[in-house]
């Protein structure tokens, strides 16, 4: 059975940084793609970053040039460097894995708080 563990979130002052982790565990599980979701208080889940098999990477036009999607497949885990950040960063953000055989696994969320 695979699950996912998310750690990394916190409290920082704005302009500062953290970076998540998301990582799978289960011997079975073979990682192709992975994103990132956050949900503010009152809103709707938003996604923020994707990256591919290849280690392409997309984003969300509010995070780009801020936040930075990297992957380690030895561990099967993604990471999520947000740098910069601010005050509406403010989320509960989730991972998302995409496995070889197109299973979906969520992780349990983080909370990530920037607020002076």
């Amino acid at each position: 059975q695979v699950q996912l563990v998310e750690s990394g979130g916190g409290l920082v002052q704005p302009g500062e940084s953290l970076r998540l982790s998301c990582a799978a565990s289960g011997s079975a599980f073979s990682m192709n793609a992975g994103a990132w979701y956050r949900q503010a208080p009152g809103k709707e889940r938003e996604w923020v970053a994707r990256i591919g098999s290849s280690g392409s990477t997309v984003y969300a036009d509010s995070v780009k040039g801020r936040f930075t999607t990297s992957r380690d497949d030895a561990k099967n885990t993604v990471y999520l460097q947000m740098n910069s950040l601010k005050p509406e960063d403010t989320a509960v953000y989730y991972c998302k894995l995409v496995d070889r055989y197109a299973g979906v696994y969520w992780g349990q969320g983080t909370q990530v708080t920037v607020s002076s």
